[in-house]
């Protein structure tokens, strides 16, 4: 890999948190258009440089930003259906107004492996100890213009505020199904491990068959997949689970195959890059019978990401201060049974970056915020590459500074490193946040979202640039 460079071309500003970018053909146009999603509940696309309201559902999402301004819940995903053009439909994924609870207990969490009950918690009382409620709903562009909702596909009750994905909807170009990713459910160390608990439906990636009707307007509200009646759970199929946090999923075209590109968020080493080509999903009804007759299913094909046990390439682990140096650490492994149990059948990632790395051609991150497959030819160096964005890097104190790279599949299956892409544009005294990326249809072009601050109640501080050579 090669030092890259690339310029920063401002295409919107002023536009609050945009968390997700999606290209479609609005029906009865002639050309792509951008569409952005604001984590507040705006999505808009662009004409001629325009940023043109699309549909707003600010009164649909749960208020945001009461506990200091940041906030992961909100409008979380956008897709369109493959044949919007001719069928108008879309589909969001976001959490609901007047939702809000009190959240699961503990409120906060860190396991310690002197205490064995902080290793084996259970998610009690979940119908009235839960943070908030996140949807996901098909809605049809009519003939009219308007959007209007049709159905509602899903009901999922969170035990914390926090790790609810984000860009959590994409269609799958090999299957023609919905993709929903899914946080583990938030706080941290994921109290209740639930992204490695095949039945609950937190921490795992979904595929949904949009393509059948359930004929149940009002799903039922729930935490597992067996508490789903049997005509949505036949809708259902589980491509991966071990997942902390992910910032979406992204196809790359590879001759007559598909190479997904997953990142996970990591917990307090790491950042993390996964890949693969192959993957068995287990349909939800085949899951939920086998678990209720104690017949122990085959996992081979069935992609793990190795949360809680792993974080990226390490054991979970926990950092501590040294006593007698203030300037060291120790990493204490957290779930040591865990890490030993999943540490085979884990995947194993493609890159990760670190939250400290003293290497000077690379950078100390924070939180990944999105990864993307590059298919064009005007960045030359980049073609056939995946890009990737963290949140703000450590070094760009005192103003906030995101961090844009990009890394490749290797040949022999291995890790591999990653390079930073260097950028000219000039922020000035302004933070500069990277918190989404996006593309056109072809994945020929690149769109990164930027914002001014983390809190989610600082309004119009949000600009979307164009990636180009």
């Amino acid at each position: 890999m090669i030092n890259v460079n690339v310029r920063l071309q401002p295409i919107v500003n002023k536009i609050n948190l945009p968390t997700v970018m999606k290209s479609a053909i609005l029906p009865g146009d002639s050309m792509e258009r951008l569409f952005i999603a604001t984590q507040i509940g705006e999505i808009f696309f662009l004409n001629n440089g325009i940023a043109r309201p699309f549909l707003d559902i600010r009164t649909r999402i749960i208020k945001l930003g009461a506990s200091g301004g940041y906030d992961e819940r909100g409008l979380l995903g956008l897709a369109f259906h493959p044949q919007f053009y001719y069928n108008g439909l879309f589909y969001l994924h976001y959490s609901v107004a007047g939702t809000q609870g009190p959240g699961a207990q503990p409120n906060s969490f860190k396991p310690n492996p002197c205490d064995p009950r902080t290793l084996s918690l259970k998610w009690v009382n979940r119908e009235t100890h839960y943070d908030h409620i996140d949807t996901v709903e098909e809605w049809i562009l009519q003939s009219n213009g308007q959007p209007q909702k049709r159905r509602t596909l899903l009901n999922l009750r969170r035990p914390y505020s926090n790790h609810n994905g984000v860009n959590s909807l994409n269609f799958s170009p090999e299957t023609g199904k919905l993709v929903l990713t899914t946080g583990d459910g938030g706080s941290g160390y994921d109290p209740f491990n639930l992204s490695q608990d095949n039945l609950e439906i937190a921490g795992k990636i979904i595929e949904i068959d949009v393509a059948k009707d359930t004929f149940i307007s009002t799903p039922p509200v729930v935490t597992r997949f067996n508490e789903l009646p049997v005509p949505i759970q036949e809708t259902l199929s589980i491509m991966a689970k071990g997942v902390r946090n992910i910032s979406g999923i992204s196809y790359q075209r590879f001759h007559q195959r598909y190479i997904k590109y997953v990142g996970n968020v990591g917990q307090d080493l790491e950042e993390t890059i996964f890949s693969f080509f192959h993957y068995k999903p287990i349909p939800v009804t085949q899951l939920v019978q086998a678990t209720s007759m104690n017949v122990h299913l085959d996992p081979k094909g069935f992609v793990n990401f190795g949360w809680r046990g792993w974080e990226g390439a390490f054991p979970t682990s926990f950092i501590r201060g040294c006593t007698n140096n203030p300037a060291l650490d120790e990493k204490i492994i957290a779930f040591y049974n865990e890490a030993i149990t999943t540490s085979v059948r884990r995947l194993q990632p493609l890159t990760s970056y670190y939250h400290r790395d003293p290497r000077p051609d690379k950078f100390s991150g924070t939180a990944l915020t999105g990864v993307q497959a590059y298919m064009g030819h005007a960045i030359p160096a980049l073609s056939g590459s995946v890009v990737f964005i963290d949140l703000s890097r450590k070094e760009s104190q005192p103003q906030a500074r995101g961090a844009l790279a990009y890394t490749q599949v290797r040949q022999d299956g291995k890790q591999n490193d990653f390079r930073v892409i260097h950028t000219d544009y000039d922020f000035g005294s302004q933070a500069a946040y990277y918190v989404s990326l996006g593309s056109n249809l072809d994945q020929t072009r690149l769109y990164l979202g930027v914002y001014g601050s983390m809190r989610v109640t600082d309004l119009n501080q949000g600009t979307v640039f164009e990636i180009v050579p």
